[in-house]
């Protein structure tokens, strides 16, 4: 029972993060739009009221205008729209879920047996949130030391990406693969809701509140709101690429696992930036935005090349020795003739024994009722390793998912050997 409402709780809370992240993410690319795409405006009472940018827009079957101003309009409207909500629901949803999934059974989800030293269940959750909370204050102490001086975003920008290097090396040696690769999402998504919690409206605020008081207006809080904006922007699809991930074993699994989420992030950042480019390099605004695409496809497509399974040798069988008629004298030989070297037997179906022996090493620790039935797979029986046949080939043999960090250490024959196994039609005799 416990199982299966974990299940419902992951489900509604992954449908909830997901619906939420939506509406962030394009509030967020829209804004980021919209500042590429603004040209000055025509109307002298626009720039009267000190209108910097205007776009005309046609969406739905109207016409929409969005104009913006340099500091503040004329007058405060009485209603004024704030983007927040978007984050703060998407980062809750989100640890909510990141709870459900993997603090609950940290013991199974963070601690990986594989290590020299595994670490405890509690000591796994201490160092899944620490990864969240120091992430951001050390980088959030980068933005305040260099972020308003001269090349500013530059160094923010390099010393920003030495601190994910680092932290990407530390999660894949420290956790699961899988897991890794979520907190590592997880960790930026942390710094992208704070930048809107501590920063951006706070600073919004301050300006608004100047604002509506008369007072002048500190452009220190405008600087800083945006600055964390970019980021954020930045930030956008290395995130998406590393919450996505975990359904695809062969790239949390890889030896080099670290490597691999570097440069899939790298890769996103630089495709992020071709986006942001695009509307302004087709007003003149900036240089040609495609040699980042380029970059980031060429890195993707180097990054596959690399994963690419290595081909299996072909074993070719050997032919029997020559048939030779030996002398008389050697008929008469107390000695035996060597015996001709024995062809390889082919490559057969597994049994159902042969495949039961790799899952009592690597499976049933998680899908047995004498431990626990995660996802409610049970694989002690023949007739339930045969229901979930298709899974079991699933999971481990096309997506190598499975088992959860692989934490037995199930190799590339053992593997195949399911896969034989599935396509002879998954036999339960021993």
């Amino acid at each position: 029972m416990e199982s299966y409402i974990l299940d419902w709780a992951n489900l509604l809370l992954r449908w909830l993060h997901v619906i939420t992240a939506i509406a962030w993410v394009g509030s967020s690319f829209y804004f980021v739009f919209l500042d590429s795409s603004l040209t000055p405006p025509v109307d002298e009472d626009l720039k009267r009221d000190g209108v910097s940018g205007e776009l005309w827009a046609v969406h739905g079957g109207g016409f929409y205008h969005p104009v913006k101003f340099n500091v503040s309009p004329p007058k405060m409207p009485d209603h004024l729209h704030w983007f927040y909500w978007e984050s703060y629901t998407t980062w809750l949803s989100g640890f909510a879920l990141l709870t459900v999934s993997y603090l609950w059974n940290a013991n199974i989800y963070l601690v990986n047996p594989a290590s020299p030293n595994p670490m405890s269940t509690s000591m796994a959750i201490l160092a899944a949130l620490a990864f969240l909370a120091v992430f951001w204050l050390l980088y959030d102490g980068i933005c305040r030391m260099f972020g308003q001086g001269k090349n500013g975003d530059g160094i923010v920008g390099a010393l920003v990406l030495v601190l994910v290097c680092i932290a990407s090396f530390l999660a894949c040696h420290i956790f699961p693969g899988q897991a890794a690769f979520l907190l590592m999402g997880a960790m930026l998504a942390t710094s992208m809701s704070a930048n809107v919690f501590f920063w951006i409206i706070p600073g919004q605020r301050k300006v608004v509140a100047a604002l509506r008081a008369g007072q002048p207006v500190d452009p220190i809080h405008g600087k800083r709101a945006k600055q964390r904006s970019v980021h954020n922007t930045y930030f956008t699809l290395p995130v998406l690429f590393a919450m996505l991930s975990n359904h695809y074993g062969w790239l949390y699994n890889h030896e080099l696992n670290w490597l691999v989420l570097i440069l899939m992030m790298f890769a996103g950042a630089a495709i992020r930036q071709f986006f942001v480019l695009r509307h302004g390099f087709k007003l003149g605004r900036n240089s040609h935005p495609w040699p980042y695409a380029l970059v980031g496809v060429l890195v993707i497509i180097g990054v596959a090349a690399w994963l690419k399974p290595a081909p299996k040798p072909v074993l070719k069988p050997v032919a029997p020795a020559a048939s030779v008629t030996a002398p008389v004298a050697a008929a008469s030989s107390s000695t035996p003739a060597p015996a001709a070297p024995a062809a390889p037997a082919a490559a057969g179906v597994p049994s159902y024994n042969d495949v039961h022996t790799i899952m009592e090493k690597a499976c049933v620790m998680c899908h047995s009722a004498k431990t626990m039935a995660q996802k409610g797979v049970l694989l002690d029986t023949p007739e339930e390793v045969k229901s979930h046949a298709q899974q079991i080939y699933t999971q481990v043999v096309q997506l190598k998912k499975m088992p959860f960090g692989n934490p037995a250490g199930l190799t590339d024959d053992e593997r195949d050997l399911f896969k034989r196994w599935y396509e002879g039609g998954a036999p339960t005799a021993p």
